[in-house]
């Protein structure tokens, strides 16, 4: 197909993959795309016009579009999901996202690209060097026409195991370490508020045996979380329909509810002292999170 396909000796994960891609590159943009996702056919140029446009954008990405290929109601709710976060954010973005995005070379060799150390398997890897970005005075816009079409396919579990692992827990290290979280994408007001209001409701809810207060609290508790997220669940509607929505509304909630014991986890261990969190800077002037 004419690309150039570089190996590493082992699997050292997306970071590394990225940084050595990265190194091995010419170009002054280093745009970044995930193997499982098709870009669309005005990716290239939506990209190049970006940095034309703005001499002081650092970086740009987009979004999945609303057509993922795989199906099943967990795949197409993961994947609509985070069409509808991104399409839903401020193009003045806090972030990165390196599933489609790209920055322009000089920049991700300042902040020394990566931070393979810290992320040696899919991680925030790319949120991290988004903060680092903001933190350096760089801006960052998200594109959203900039699209691709997501091919991977998920499982219940896997959707559980990765928001956890990979996603709840280090970002809530990053969040507490840097003292920032931004009111943007996954960290807006409202997601905060109804992660909030669906730990209040399974605390509520065991306490039903003894009265109907606490169950009326509980289902007030939850109604909330639907009205701060109506309009995500319209657009599921609007794509595939009421039993769709409906599932989307109960997997919605789940998520909210582990996305929350994850992050609490990490504060208690916070106030309690239990987890080390210290930032070292190397030789390249880039901070690690450790944990």
């Amino acid at each position: 197909m004419g690309v150039c396909v570089l190996r590493l000796e082992q699997n050292a994960g997306p970071a590394a993959a990225r940084n050595y891609g990265a190194h091995q590159a010419r170009g002054g943009i280093l745009f970044f795309v995930d193997a499982d996702v098709l870009v669309a056919a005005d990716a290239v140029g939506r990209v190049l016009r970006a940095f034309d446009e703005a001499a002081d954008v650092a970086a740009v990405f987009g979004s999945y579009d609303a057509l993922p290929r795989a199906g099943g109601v967990v795949s197409q709710y993961r994947n609509l999901l985070h069409h509808f976060v991104h399409q839903s954010g401020n193009p003045q973005a806090s972030t990165f996202w390196a599933g489609c995005g790209a920055i322009r070379r000089a920049v991700f060799e300042a902040l020394g690209g990566f931070d393979a150390g810290a992320f040696p398997f899919p991680c925030i890897e790319d949120i991290e060097l988004g903060y680092r970005l903001r933190r350096a005075g760089h801006r960052i816009l998200l594109d959203k026409a900039l699209q691709g079409t997501h091919l991977k396919r998920w499982t219940l579990w896997s959707v559980i195991r990765t928001d956890i692992r990979c996603r709840a827990i280090p970002w809530a290290r990053l969040i507490l370490a840097s003292q920032h979280a931004p009111d943007d994408l996954n960290l807006k007001g409202a997601q905060r508020l109804s992660g909030v209001l669906v730990l209040l409701a399974c605390v509520l809810m065991p306490m039903g045996v003894f009265g109907a207060v606490p169950l009326a609290l509980a289902t007030a508790a939850v109604l909330g979380v639907v009205v701060l997220n109506r309009e995500l669940y319209t657009f599921f509607y609007r794509q595939r329909g009421v039993r769709f929505a409906s599932a989307c509304l109960l997997l919605h909630l789940l998520y909210y509810l582990y996305s929350g014991l994850g992050y609490l986890y990490v504060w208690v261990g916070f106030r309690l002292g239990r987890m080390v969190v210290s930032w070292k800077t190397p030789s390249r002037g880039r901070k690690h999170l450790t944990g």
